[in-house]
């Protein structure tokens, strides 16, 4: 099968994710800036998970990009990734309504948790259909960004109990780790020969 149908398909869900998430706020009563301040945690925490949807979407092109076949497995990957995706605007929707509260803060670390594992599943099952020697394994080297996701997201869901503004400063930071551009793989296909 060929990576454009799935690339095709994973687009369209995450730009239902992205709708879905903007959907979900509502438009405040009132003409005044000051009605503004009840739908603040709403916007915040929008703009939050719309930065990580983004990220995914940059990131999953980029591998699809370096990538020459797609398999079965790859296919179930990819699938499981979206589905953790998909569940961005439900997680994001509770943390903003409920004004970053503990429960719903853990339950949006939970679901960057699983989504960061679900791409590691995801590239790990491209390199086993494209071998030890592909571009991308070439390309993602110590991969620290990717072991260290999931480990600050752990800390996160923890910290929601106990220090509620450590866990939104590290989802914030996390995503801005990974919002500097990761030129790894353009490097890598730059280096083979391949256009980015």
């Amino acid at each position: 099968m060929g990576k454009g149908r799935l690339e095709a398909f994973s687009d369209g869900v995450i730009a239902i994710i992205i709708t879905i998430m903007v959907l979900e706020m509502k438009v405040p009563h009132g003409d005044r800036l000051e009605s503004l301040l009840p739908v603040l945690p709403v916007f915040l925490s929008y703009v939050l998970s719309f930065i990580y949807v983004g990220i995914y979407w940059n990131n999953h092109h980029h591998m699809l990009h370096a990538s020459s076949r797609i398999s079965g497995g790859v296919l179930w990957a990819n699938l499981y990734l979206l589905f953790w995706l998909s569940l961005f605007p439900f997680a994001t929707g509770w943390m903003g309504e409920n004004h970053f509260a503990a429960g719903p803060s853990a339950l949006y670390g939970f679901v960057l948790l699983m989504a960061a594992i679900a791409y590691y599943l995801l590239q790990q099952c491209i390199i086993k259909s494209e071998g030890e020697s592909s571009l991308l394994r070439t390309a993602l080297g110590q991969d620290w960004k990717g072991k260290l996701s999931p480990l600050v997201y752990l800390v996160a869901i923890v910290s929601t109990y106990f220090v509620p503004w450590l866990a939104q400063g590290l989802y914030l930071a996390m995503a801005l780790v990974w919002l500097i551009p990761d030129r790894r793989i353009e490097r890598a296909m730059a280096r083979h020969g391949h256009q980015v």
